[in-house]
């Protein structure tokens, strides 16, 4: 059970990238920073969050890479540019974790839990029990729960997705909002 005032500095916020953070491209990628389109309140929520967790982590699919839609580098542009941003609005994210792999079957594709055991390597301090994933899909949550995670899911993609559910332990309809509900 998922108790928002018990986090504090000891815990870890996982967060999915296209939906949460920015405007997600239906049936196709951000290739560039042009195209990165901030969520109304993402910037204000970041900064809240940045306060409150010790680690802040991105863990996201980017399938637009091996589909050869765009490369490396323009990924790393993209995040450049949303590090840059998120900075200058006193927010932070720690590291980035991504996957462009085709397979659905790729132990770091999420619902897979490869990108959280990554992260768990790199952070030894990381106890998925003080942590949290916030994504917009219900692969998200999966992957949550494939590495006992709470899991929070952001309804600004799919609103039709049913609460309570199984692998859903908290609703918003924004990152902002989120943050705003475990403000100190």
């Amino acid at each position: 059970m998922l108790d928002l005032k018990n986090i504090n500095n000891s815990w870890t916020l996982f967060l999915d990238r296209d939906g949460v953070i920015n405007v997600e491209k239906k049936d196709h990628y951000v290739l560039n920073p042009s195209e990165f389109i901030f969520l109304d309140g993402v910037e204000e929520a970041l900064k809240i969050l940045s306060g409150i967790f010790k680690l802040i982590l991105i863990v996201s699919n980017q399938r637009g890479v091996a589909k050869k839609l765009m490369t490396l580098e323009d990924l790393h542009n993209v995040h450049t540019y949303m590090i840059e941003e998120i900075t200058n609005y006193n927010g932070r994210i720690d590291k980035i974790y991504f996957c462009t792999d085709l397979d659905n079957a790729s132990p770091n594709r999420k619902p897979n839990p490869g990108m959280a055991l990554q992260a768990q390597r790199d952070f030894p301090q990381i106890d998925f029990q003080k942590s949290i994933m916030v994504g917009n899909k219900l692969s998200d949550m999966q992957f949550a729960k494939n590495v006992n995670m709470h899991a929070v899911f952001i309804a600004s993609t799919n609103p039709e997705t049913s609460f309570p559910h199984k692998l859903i332990d908290a609703r918003f309809n924004s990152l902002l909002e989120f943050a705003q509900s475990i403000q100190h």
